[in-house]
């Protein structure tokens, strides 16, 4: 795989996203430049690069800028996980995004992963977790999408500045009836893009009901990873463009 081939870039928010897609990857290699670092491999024969920008604006915006202009790429997907805001999507359902994705992909007439659970839809990116149902009801209400995430917009900007074709495409991980385990803080501390342990242990032990609902959350999660593999396996088996 030459370093100057044009190449297919996938992005996730965290490992826990990804996990699944980069154990298909052959050849998987880590690079860690003067920029971010990045997964380089090949599934079906294609080469694609792997970037994680963490969750929310500022580590976004600070990865996505550092990762254009290492590698030339012939499209980008932005991937991962949604919260739904439509009462009707369930865990593992995927939304490929009709307001931010291009349009030479998403008519691509090799895109083809119609199927049950799969939904063509708005998303919006919010400035935190939409989690409780009273704030699902008002981003579905003032901006009519399907589901919110923390990421794609600024990714979506970054690839319009540098004429990069986006698709995205995001798995369904909590709705207003599976909603997180734990409050949003507690789940995952924003500024170290990690969960902190000792927070949650913390709210555990006074919280011991959380813990049931914490390993439903884990299952759930399992779900709409291998989902969101299927779908990316599927795509990447062929040319969109």
């Amino acid at each position: 795989m030459s370093d100057a081939s044009p190449m297919v870039a996938i992005t996730f928010a965290l490992p826990a996203e990804s996990s699944d897609f980069l154990r298909l990857l052959d050849q998987s290699v880590i690079h860690k430049g003067a920029g971010a670092k990045t997964i380089h491999g090949n599934i079906h024969g294609r080469p694609v690069i792997v970037l994680h920008t963490g969750v929310g604006e500022k580590s976004c915006r600070r990865q996505i800028g550092d990762f254009f202009g290492q590698q030339p790429l012939r499209y980008l997907i932005s991937a991962g996980f949604a919260g739904a805001l439509d009462r009707g999507l369930k865990i593992g359902n995927l939304l490929l995004s009709e307001n931010f994705s291009s349009p030479e992909l998403l008519g691509s007439p090799h895109l083809d992963i119609a199927a049950d659970g799969v939904f063509l839809g708005k998303l919006a990116t919010a400035p935190g977790v939409v989690d409780s149902n009273v704030e699902r009801d008002r981003w579905a209400a003032n901006t009519g999408a399907a589901a919110v995430d923390m990421e794609t917009e600024f990714i979506a900007a970054a690839c319009a500045s540098h004429d990069v074709p986006m698709l995205s495409l995001r798995t369904i991980s909590d709705t207003p009836s599976e909603p997180l385990p734990t409050p949003p803080g507690v789940l995952f501390d924003l500024e170290k893009q990690k969960t902190s342990f000792g927070r949650l242990a913390l709210y555990l032990g006074t919280h011991p009901a959380a813990i049931t609902r914490l390993t439903a959350f884990r299952h759930r999660i399992a779900f709409a990873r291998r989902s969101l593999t299927a779908a990316l396996d599927k795509i990447l088996r062929v040319d969109l463009i």
